[in-house]
């Protein structure tokens, strides 16, 4: 098996956060190829850059729409593409442990768009940001970083990491924190860039809040299209096995059931009371 045979089957076969890697990371040895050969023949742009990087200027996004996704996946820096993917990699898999890849993936791209969008629209709105439009573009994953770091720390707040020589910190004060670094770094420079990372940051907590407040319908049809298909949960009863079938509303009984068989996977059957063993019992003879 040769080096590009060896490539492909580890991409095919790879998770999602490994392809968001490799995809940067592919992204990135081409930009620096396209740089060698543009110092070579001295060439004053980079046409990948140039025709990937998400503009700021209105009048130029239009012509080039498809930048405000692909912005995502570029890199010019060797130090931003580190930074950016050693982050991806860890929160990416913390993310993975509750939410599915392709839930990942959307939040990558998702949070792409709406980190670009603010960026477009603060360098429209925004006086100090109006007369440097014409020659300002974003490029890097940081906006859909922040969204996946945002939105598995606004579902799981306490959850703890470790750090030495700090101990335990929760992971609500890393996400204050990561948000804070942006906003007090907006006036010393790249003040577009951190405000794509906000707008990032921002749907990741929205749609997070939202999903889990049925009050809250801002992101509806988005919750939509990140419905997650729960797998058919078979347990064994006395009586045979029995397969709940997925309900959109789910019945009190359902919901008992629920709870009790989250008990056993944590703790296991012995750990039941007599009331909860006969209540399994009685719901599998139905």
């Amino acid at each position: 098996m040769n080096i590009l045979d060896n490539l492909k089957y580890r991409f095919k076969h790879a998770g999602v956060v490994e392809k968001l890697i490799y995809v940067n990371l592919a992204v990135f040895l081409l930009v620096f190829i396209t740089n060698t050969f543009g110092f070579l023949f001295q060439s004053k742009t980079n046409f990948i850059v140039e025709w990937f990087a998400l503009p700021a200027n209105f009048n130029d996004f239009i012509t080039r729409p498809w930048t405000l996704i692909t912005y995502g996946f570029l890199h010019t820096s060797f130090l931003h593409i580190l930074l950016n993917l050693i982050a991806l990699f860890y929160v990416g898999y913390l993310f993975q442990q509750y939410f599915t890849p392709k839930q990942l993936l959307s939040f990558y791209l998702l949070g792409t768009v709406f980190g670009g969008i603010i960026f477009i629209a603060s360098y429209n709105f925004f006086p100090a940001l109006q007369n440097v439009a014409h020659n300002s573009v974003l490029l890097g994953a940081s906006a859909g970083i922040s969204a996946i770091f945002i939105g598995i720390a606004t579902y799981i707040p306490n959850y703890e990491l470790k750090f030495p020589l700090i101990g335990f910190v929760k992971l609500w004060v890393l996400a204050c924190i990561w948000v804070a670094i942006d906003i007090i770094q907006i006036p010393a420079g790249n003040a577009g860039g951190h405000l794509a990372h906000i707008g990032g940051a921002l749907f990741g907590f929205f749609y997070v809040r939202s999903a889990s407040n049925k009050d809250l319908d801002i992101f509806k049809s988005i919750k939509k299209f990140f419905a997650k298909k729960e797998p058919k949960l078979k347990t064994v009863y006395k009586s045979g096995n029995k397969t709940p079938k997925n309900r959109d509303k789910k019945t009190q009984n359902q919901q008992d059931i629920d709870a009790i068989l989250d008990k056993i996977s944590k703790s296991g059957y012995d750990t039941l009371s007599k009331s909860e063993k006969e209540f399994l019992f009685k719901q599998g003879k139905n």
